[in-house]
């Protein structure tokens, strides 16, 4: 059974769909689609940029 992404996971509890964060970070959605399927590799960089911003808009979205 396959893990779900971090970037998904970090993304649903940002509470934005894939459309919003393709607008938001400028990603196209098919990128997204396939980074989560796991059909494509998330650079790790890009990765760990993605989901520390992720972050920050749950951080800042429940206080």
């Amino acid at each position: 059974m396959q893990e779900i992404s971090k970037i998904k996971t970090a993304r649903m509890e940002a509470g934005l769909s894939q459309a919003e964060m393709s607008r938001q970070f400028k990603i196209p959605v098919r990128t997204l689609q396939d980074w989560e399927a796991g059909k494509r590799k998330t650079p790790e960089w890009a990765e760990i940029l993605i989901v520390e911003k992720l972050e920050k808009i749950t951080k800042n979205s429940s206080t």
